[in-house]
């Protein structure tokens, strides 16, 4: 007499138990290794978007090794300059330090005056409270710099291991490929291909739209800025364009920060003028940039896009904000070709909300 096995189904609660179980010990583990997990992730973007470098220089006869490294010195040289730029020019704003703190001190004093006049409150009160706005901000300024000397700690160590990351993520591209495909039987092979294939390609058109963007959004912010009169305003705008990669918390940094150089150093009326003019390149961004270069490379919807900007800033700071959104455009891919893994992937798209309804026929 024959047994007959019967598959016993956990129930919801207890795979729901073991998915947070696993998805805290993931979160832990990535928190702990950042120092490897976040050169590793940029070197595997940075890999993907040279891949097609590599093999246009192998089609012109460079050896493979060689073709790797020429592309990979490049991307290197380019990130250099814009670091050597931005730190030259940040060392020449730092002789406007003292102007900025006299006049935010002569801004403070017309902000005090306007509120005691304004709601008759106490002058104690409101010296009570500028005291103590003085005092939190000394606190978090601390903080800012601990962190700060901790990232410059870190740099070199970033700029050794991303490009050895990404010369060897290149080189070992076939070894990694056929890895992939012994996990799995060979009648999925097919679909791995097309995961594989689908994956570099949306991040590859992501990151290239990026700097397109990047470098429309530079211009248009610095010409702006030169206008208004702006010190430093292609610093500005730079600036404001590498914090626009952050979904919708970027902007926002991105457009106070020059806000307060034009108040400081020229009156209330530049920094409102600088308000307008972000907010115009926003809007050209969003309605007319992105839908030509980014649009329709990364399908995730707001909520999801801001909340994975938040994680990936708990996790490992600004570098998660910037890795966020294409790594969970990667998610997306494998979630919508794996069997199983479909609803996560419809719950990080944009869903039928975003879907035009077609015209009625008669």
């Amino acid at each position: 007499m024959e047994k007959t096995t019967t598959l016993v189904t956990p129930p919801l609660y207890q795979r729901l138990s073991l998915i947070l179980l696993g998805l805290c010990a993931l979160f832990f583990i990535l928190w702990a290794g950042q120092s490897i997990v976040v050169p590793l992730l940029f070197s595997m973007l940075l890999a993907m978007l040279l891949d097609p470098v590599v093999k246009r220089l192998m089609r012109w006869r460079f050896p493979k090794p060689v073709a790797i490294a020429l592309s990979v010195l490049l991307a290197m040289a380019a990130l250099i300059g814009l670091g050597y730029f931005i730190v030259t020019q940040a060392a020449h704003f730092s002789e406007l330090v003292p102007e900025l703190k006299q006049k935010s001190a002569a801004l403070m004093e017309d902000a005090k005056h306007w509120v005691m006049n304004t709601t008759k409150a106490q002058p104690s009160d409101v010296d009570n409270a500028v005291d103590k706005v003085k005092e939190q901000s000394m606190q978090q300024g601390g903080s800012i710099v601990g962190q700060t000397l901790t990232t410059v700690g870190t740099l070199f160590s970033f700029l050794f291991l991303l490009p050895v990351f990404t010369f060897l993520l290149i080189f070992y591209k076939s070894l990694f490929h056929g890895f992939l495909t012994k996990l799995f039987r060979k009648s999925e092979h097919e679909t791995v291909d097309e995961v594989l294939g689908q994956t570099k390609g949306v991040v590859q058109s992501y990151l290239v739209g990026l700097i397109f963007e990047a470098a429309i959004v530079t211009a248009l912010n610095w010409i702006g800025l030169y206008f208004i009169g702006v010190k430093f305003a292609l610093l500005m705008a730079v600036m404001a364009a590498l914090l626009n990669l952050i979904p919708y918390i970027g902007i926002i940094i991105g457009t106070i920060i020059p806000m307060v150089v034009a108040a400081t150093t020229q009156d209330f009326t530049a920094a409102l003028w600088v308000l307008a003019l972000f907010s115009a390149v926003q809007f050209i961004d969003n309605n007319i940039i992105v839908p030509m270069v980014v649009a329709s490379r990364v399908q995730v919807n707001a909520l999801m896009s801001i909340l994975v900007v938040l994680i990936g800033g708990a996790l490992w700071g600004i570098p998660g904000m910037f890795l966020s959104i294409p790594l969970t455009a990667i998610l997306k891919v494998i979630f919508d070709r794996v069997p199983g893994l479909e609803p996560f992937g419809y719950l990080l798209g944009a869903g039928d909300e975003s879907k035009e309804k077609p015209a009625p026929t008669h």
